[in-house]
């Protein structure tokens, strides 16, 4: 399963192998048509429930995963394009899907290229490939056209996101000898750490003001949170909260519901689901944490449409990793790919969006 194996990587060994936005596994000991998603040298999450941890009443139901796992059982109800890498070629690629399922190859190197992040004009996207011998950054333009490189370090560079106004691309690197939070320019100048420390962290991704960091933190080389950063230009303030202060494994972050809400892989129940915690948090201890999907598999990797009433998540629900949809509140859970290889690392393209 390389497509599952570079965070796990980045976030425990940080030695990124071949592949894409999994980490290890809660239920890895379970039966399974497939072998279960390790990270070696990253302990179980030890299912529990924290006192801090408040379900929200008013939360929507849970849609029945088995309901709707197949690709086109649901009216199509979304347009426009997700990026995801996959391993159909035999290593990992980058394409994209339209909602039909219509597939288009972008990358097409022997090397290992994953992680795609659109720009926020939908005209190019930067990823993560091993092309030049370790993980670097690199862009191409939306087609696949013109693939440039713009990091060139012997650290392994991975995560790109974009900020809000294109000109800049924030990454994880481990050049600095533990795993940190880098801001360069979009062209790939003036690489800079803008968050170190001694815990790991990884997985940025830019407000949508562009005045905070989500990330996520390793903490002690072991339990794994999500946190936010304020930053105003390149002046970082402290952590503003985590969502959750136990041993949770929590994972993936991304910004949901137009900023004031955070969307989350956690292993707190056993397995990996899906979570969402309001922004700002209600207080400095004190949680909301609604759960959207409930599998015996691992939902991972969730990411959101530019509306906010999409997300698109990585599911090892049918054997193997694939590309899910659903609405923003956990319904109509709809499988998006179907191949006997892995899926992962889904990114929607900034005009995609519901339609009735």
């Amino acid at each position: 399963m390389k497509v599952a194996r570079i965070a796990v990587a980045m976030a425990a060994a940080l030695a990124i192998a071949c592949g894409g936005t999994n980490v290890s596994s809660p239920s890895s000991a379970t039966s399974s048509p497939t072998p279960a998603i390790t990270a070696p040298g990253l302990p179980t999450a030890t299912p529990r429930v924290l006192p801090t941890d408040t379900v929200n009443p008013s939360a929507p139901p849970i849609a029945s995963p088995a309901a709707s796992e197949s690709a086109g059982e649901l009216p199509v109800d979304w347009s426009g394009l997700i990026a995801f890498a996959t391993e159909r070629d035999g290593n990992s690629e980058i394409y994209t899907t339209d909602p039909g399922g219509e597939l288009t190859n972008l990358t097409n190197d022997p090397s290992e290229d994953v992680q795609p992040a659109w720009s926020p004009d939908g005209s190019r996207i930067a990823f993560s490939s091993d092309r030049d011998g370790d993980f670097e950054i690199w862009v191409m333009n939306a087609d696949g056209s013109q693939p440039k490189q713009l990091t060139d370090d012997p650290g392994i560079d991975g995560m790109p996101d974009w900020s809000t106004d294109g000109t800049r691309i924030v990454f994880a690197s481990d050049r600095s000898g533990n795993s940190d939070i880098f801001l360069m320019d979009a062209d790939g100048a003036g690489a800079e750490p803008v968050l170190e420390d001694p815990d790991h962290e990884f997985s940025p991704e830019f407000s949508v003001d562009g005045l905070r960091l989500l990330y996520d933190v390793d903490v002690n080389e072991s339990d794994l949170q999500v946190t936010v950063s304020g930053f105003v230009e390149d002046d970082f303030f402290p952590r503003l909260g985590r969502t959750d202060p136990g041993p949770a494994t929590d994972i993936g972050p991304t910004w949901a519901e137009g900023g004031t809400a955070i969307l989350f892989a956690s292993g707190r129940d056993g397995d990996f689901d899906l979570y969402i915690t309001p922004f700002p948090p209600p207080g400095p201890t004190a949680q909301i944490v609604d759960k959207l999907t409930d599998n015996e598999a691992d939902d991972v990797a969730p990411a959101t449409s530019s509306d906010s009433t999409r997300i698109a998540f990585v599911s090892t629900r049918d054997g193997n990793e694939e590309i899910y949809v659903m609405h923003a509140d956990g319904t109509r859970v709809t499988r998006l790919t179907d191949d006997s290889a892995d899926d992962g690392d889904p990114d929607w393209g900034p005009t995609a969006v519901a339609v009735p």
